[in-house]
């Protein structure tokens, strides 16, 4: 019974992080008149500062347990993954469209996967054949429709929307290997403080790229404007950097790794549920095709990669 009751906390807390990644998506499109290098500086200056709040009644005590090579794999994490992860992601956002962008990053766990493969004790490669046929098929099926029809909302160059997306999977796939490596390392930091000094790196290294947004963009803009900005960029950092890395880190300590790779899929779905709100349209043939593909994608990968551990710890967290 309490397996039952932590299994489905855990599921509870997946799709309420997946509900608040999902914002990412929509928040280009809330902020069309801003540059995605704007928003991204907005959202992580926001997020440092969050970060620094959260951690300063622990910062001596976790200062002292972070040696140099850590301080340098969390500006790694911080420029990778956050930095250049959420600027490839709102060019995508902004040039191809909230759906294409969300069914693009929807491979990241058949990606890890991939990455995955490589290390020590993971399932053979052949074993992925299925898995890798379906993700295939739904590229072909998302660079169909992104080519043959630009997104009502974006600009006019969809395909470079698509590059830029498949350039966001690349970061934050390497983003969530590197960083699992690094947490299954650690032994004297927490992940929820491993987070908050993700946060504030991420939040110290975006005001180098400061000059470089006021030179690329110097048009100026309303006072309105600007505390549309802030507002949908302090509203990110909270719901998705602080309380939806919260709720995953939740559902990691409750659910086995297998089923919380399967819980990636809510971050896609409530992406396009808000995409096709905004865009007050249902889905078209072929999203709906590389939808069902990227669903099947990744399950038939997870369960590629359940199947030689499920029969040794079939209860273990």
């Amino acid at each position: 019974m309490i397996r039952h009751s932590q299994t489905a906390t855990g599921i509870l807390c997946g799709i309420g992080a997946g509900a608040l990644w999902g914002l990412v998506f929509l928040a280009p499109e809330l902020t069309h008149g801003f540059s995605p290098l704007h928003l991204t500086i907005s959202r992580y200056l926001f997020y440092g500062l969050l970060s620094a709040a959260l951690l300063i009644p622990r910062w001596g005590i976790v200062l002292q347990r972070v040696t140099k090579r850590e301080w340098m794999g969390i500006a790694g994490l911080a420029l990778v993954g956050n930095i250049l992860y959420y600027t490839l992601l709102s060019t995508a956002v902004q040039m191809g469209g909230i759906t294409m962008t969300s069914l693009v990053i929807g491979f990241l766990p058949v990606t890890i996967t991939l990455v995955g493969s490589r290390d020590q004790d993971a399932i053979p490669l052949r074993k992925l054949s299925l898995s890798l046929i379906l993700c295939i098929s739904g590229v072909l099926c998302i660079g169909w429709q992104t080519l043959a029809t630009p997104a009502s909302s974006s600009s006019s160059n969809p395909a470079t929307g698509l590059v830029c997306a498949i350039g966001a999977l690349i970061a934050w796939t390497w983003y969530a290997v590197d960083n699992s490596r690094w947490l299954v390392r650690l032994q004297q930091i927490t992940a929820h403080d491993w987070n908050l000094l993700v946060g504030i790196m991420t939040g110290a290294l975006t005001t180098l790229i400061i000059p470089a947004a006021i030179l690329l963009h110097p048009e100026s803009h309303s006072i309105n404007d600007w505390l549309r900005l802030s507002g949908v960029a302090a509203g990110l950092a909270f719901l998705a950097s602080i309380l939806g890395n919260a709720l995953w880190n939740k559902m990691s300590q409750l659910l086995p790794l297998t089923l919380v790779g399967q819980m990636i899929l809510f971050e896609t779905l409530f992406a396009l549920i808000y995409g096709f709100i905004w865009e007050k349209r249902w889905p078209t043939l072929l999203e709906a095709m590389a939808f069902t593909l990227v669903s099947l994608s990744v399950i038939s990968c997870l369960k590629a990669h359940q199947k030689p551990t499920v029969p040794v710890t079939h209860s273990s967290n």
